[in-house]
């Protein structure tokens, strides 16, 4: 018998990668099922809202459903959306499965390619590795190595090289005064979010919309409530804040994932609101020091005020890498206690060779010449996109141009984004989809990055999409 016909608000979590992402789905919902915390006659959420959730492509999850239904763990109701099948909660507990797995094939051929191979990968958040010069990565991590390493398990890392040099890195290029002894680190910017409720102790916490998804996962995740802002041209309008919240994460420096660069008018606003409810902003400056058309505004934090309200987060994955898993935080001076209790609980740690090899290149100029080489880079593959797409699509609305490493192709309204990233995916261009990112915020567009699409390439990408973007009125 249905034991509730309500939509079940599932904390569903993907597998490690490995098989292919409907795949992947269709594991998680049999072992949801199997686990009790789906049972016959719960309702799914539709396609659409799960692969937002998930933040992949709807198109995988309609494969999904498509497999779970041929196989009898789910069924199609007129008015009911999709529902757990009777009988699914006996099958998923005695083992059975809608696809055969490769621990189960006793003969095992060849691996195959069952699809076309991506022919350029657009999504966001992947700077270009190979930009990375080998030498001096190399000598820094032999200067690490070179160190005996330390042997007190009950504390993290001090990383007292690494707290002097990116003290004045920052003090140069961010303009915050800030000493070494107010830094703290983690393993990513996920990691501190995660951290930070705890340690803050405030109440809901208002988020750009759209925005960062991870940032979004992670503070809910630690227990968080979030709000969403709307965001416009202009990144987040501090007069919009709801006025329960005393907590706003932002990204002003490049809203993410729109591109929006804050005015300083809002700056300085949002500043005078933390100041006049008692609250607090987190900055998120993602990749603050990658500007093309205009030149660099200073971190919230820098302005008069800010010290007390704001906490900075920085990232190294932006610039050399994301699996370094290296971020860094400066909290307001009654923060940095219970911030630090938060971060050591958790263990949340970046290992002590990390961070000298990082010390070790931005002492020895290394992590300026790689900006350097990065920003011509990235600027020249910016031109390139931006001038093909305009060139194969007259009119196309792009937003976000002006910095970071990816840009913003917004759509119509009418527009399914998921669909049409698995159009393109069919034709050998991985993109993300704009409404992956909002949390109330429905706009469609594509996130596309151009951090590793050569120059060269830019013409045959922006050819091959046009007829696809023209199809979904996108010019």
């Amino acid at each position: 018998m249905p034991r509730r016909a309500g939509a079940v608000d599932l904390p569903l979590a993907l597998g490690p990668e490995g098989g292919s992402l409907p795949s992947r789905v269709t594991d998680a919902i049999i072992a949801a099922i199997h686990d009790g915390l789906l049972a016959p006659g719960d309702a799914l959420p539709s396609t659409r809202a799960l692969a937002a959730r998930l933040a992949v492509s709807r198109g995988p999850v309609v494969a999904a459903f498509d497999e779970l239904a041929a196989a009898g763990f789910i069924v199609s109701r007129q008015g009911s959306g999709t529902v757990i099948a009777a009988g699914a909660d006996d099958a998923a507990r005695a083992g059975a499965a809608s696809h055969v797995t490769e621990r189960s094939i006793e003969h095992p051929s060849p691996p195959t390619t069952s699809h076309r191979a991506a022919r350029w990968d657009l999504r966001p958040g992947r700077p270009d590795t190979s930009l990375i010069d080998g030498v001096a990565w190399r000598r820094a991590w032999r200067h690490a190595a070179a160190a005996p390493p330390g042997n007190d398990a009950d504390h993290a890392p001090r990383h007292g090289e690494l707290r002097v040099a990116l003290a004045a890195h920052l003090r140069r290029h961010r303009g915050l005064l800030v000493e070494p002894d107010d830094l703290l680190f983690a393993p990513g910017v996920g990691a501190l979010l995660h951290a930070l409720p705890a340690a803050i102790g405030h109440g809901p916490w208002a988020m750009e919309d759209p925005g960062y998804a991870e940032a979004w996962t992670a503070l809910t995740g630690a227990g968080a409530q979030v709000q969403p802002v709307p965001v416009d041209d202009e990144g987040l309008d501090p007069a919009l804040l709801p006025r329960s919240t005393r907590t706003v994460y932002v990204t002003p420096a490049h809203q993410y994932p729109l591109g929006a660069r804050m005015p300083v008018a809002r700056r300085a606003a949002l500043v005078e609101w933390a100041e006049r409810v008692d609250g607090l902003i987190v900055e998120d400056d993602y990749d603050g020091e990658f500007r093309y058309d205009v030149a660099p505004m200073p971190a919230l934090r820098s302005l008069v005020g800010g010290g007390p309200r704001v906490v900075y987060i920085g990232t190294a994955s932006k610039l050399w890498a994301p699996t370094l898993r290296v971020a860094w935080i400066i909290a307001p001076t009654h923060l940095r206690a219970p911030l630090d209790l938060e971060l050591e609980r958790r263990g949340l740690h970046v290992p002590e060779m990390t961070g000298r090899a990082l010390a070790h290149l931005l002492d020895g100029g290394a992590w300026i010449a790689h900006h350097a080489r990065c920003a011509r880079t990235y600027a020249a593959r910016r031109a390139a996109l931006v001038a093909a797409l305009r060139r194969y699509l007259p009119g196309v609305d792009l937003a976000g141009i002006d910095a970071g490493l990816h840009l913003v192709l917004r759509l119509p309204d009418s527009t399914d984004d998921h669909d049409l990233v698995t159009t393109l995916d069919g034709a050998g261009i991985l993109a993300n989809p704009l409404t992956a990112y909002g949390i109330e915020s429905t706009q469609p567009g594509l996130v596309l990055c151009y951090a590793t699409l050569p120059e060269t390439q830019a013409d045959a990408c922006a050819r091959a999409m046009a007829p696809i973007l023209r199809a979904a009125g996108a010019a």
